[in-house]
């Protein structure tokens, strides 16, 4: 009978000895496709931090294009397209009462607590 060591080293399954974490195999594989090792640790930030959503649609954009030459700069520039994408809608979305978000209070709006003698 073969130990689960053996099992995984056959199949390639050894976890590299850089990802402690998920978000860090995330970005250190998004580093490895679009060959730009020196800037690795810049994908491991955006795999913590950002929505994966846009990283897995920045990837496949970068990934299906002619170009091969400067994928990690496609990446970014469809990964900062696609935030401004979503920050105008969440602008648009937002709720609004008479022009003015809701939550929010201009002096005229905000009657007084106490009326004074």
């Amino acid at each position: 009978m073969r130990s689960v060591s053996d099992i995984l080293k056959e199949k390639g399954l050894i976890s590299d000895h850089r990802n402690k974490y998920e978000y860090q195999a995330y970005g250190n594989k998004l580093a490895d496709d679009l060959r730009d090792s020196q800037h690795r640790t810049l994908y491991i930030k955006l795999a913590k931090e950002e929505d994966r959503r846009l990283l897995d649609t920045a990837f496949s954009f970068a990934m299906d294009t002619d170009k091969k030459a400067n994928l990690g700069k496609l990446f970014m520039w469809k990964l900062s397209e696609l935030r401004k994408k979503r920050a105008d809608t969440e602008k648009s979305h937002s709720p609004r009462r008479n022009g003015q978000e809701i939550g929010t209070h201009s002096e005229e709006t905000v009657a007084p607590l106490v009326k004074s003698p």
